[in-house]
């Protein structure tokens, strides 16, 4: 694996840029598409987004000053073009969050791609009733296994308020699980 200092530079650098870039792709593709995918929740739009954060990437790459972890950046760069392609798709349907929401979980049902049985569909359907924060810190420490540390580094948010946001979010979860049943 390429260092990462390294990476940033030859992305940088006009005579490596197009290698460097298939070496970011390859080693960030499958992660940054399942950060993604958990808040679109569906296939299609998740490869959409996808795109769109690499074509982001690309052309901001010259403004990355190496403050945060390139992964950190990039998951930043991720999680706001998802939120704003729901936002978007939410305005163009003229429905409000909460509906949109609801239909993103039941289309899961009829996704070719969602390889999920009963439980991971009550999990997901949980999961969309939350805040968009609590949401988001809820899938990247629980799915992602990212530290409260980085994802405080990608969401610009102190490490103490994320521990609320997830605790919050946990029990959110278990509540509407046992309601369920």
């Amino acid at each position: 694996m390429i260092a990462e200092e390294t990476l940033v530079q030859q992305l940088k650098e006009k005579d490596s840029q197009s290698q460097a870039f298939e070496v970011l792709i390859n080693t960030y593709k499958e992660r940054l598409y399942w950060h993604i995918r958990r808040i679109v929740l569906n296939h299609d739009d998740a490869d959409d987004v996808l795109q769109n954060t690499f074509i982001k990437v690309f052309r901001n790459i010259e403004g990355f000053k190496g403050d945060s972890k390139l992964y950190s950046w990039m998951y930043r760069i991720g999680t706001n073009e998802a939120l704003s392609f729901l936002k978007a798709k939410t305005r163009k349907l003229g429905v409000s969050n909460e509906e949109m929401q609801e239909r993103m979980v039941n289309n899961l049902e009829a996704d070719v791609y969602f390889e999920g049985d009963e439980i991971q569909l009550k999990l997901q359907k949980a999961i969309a009733i939350l805040p968009e924060k609590q949401k988001l810190v809820f899938n990247m420490k629980y799915f992602d296994e990212l530290k409260y540390e980085e994802i405080s580094e990608i969401l610009e948010t102190s490490v103490g308020g994320l521990k609320a946001s997830y605790h919050l979010a946990v029990k959110k979860i278990e509540h509407f699980l046992k309601e369920e049943q």
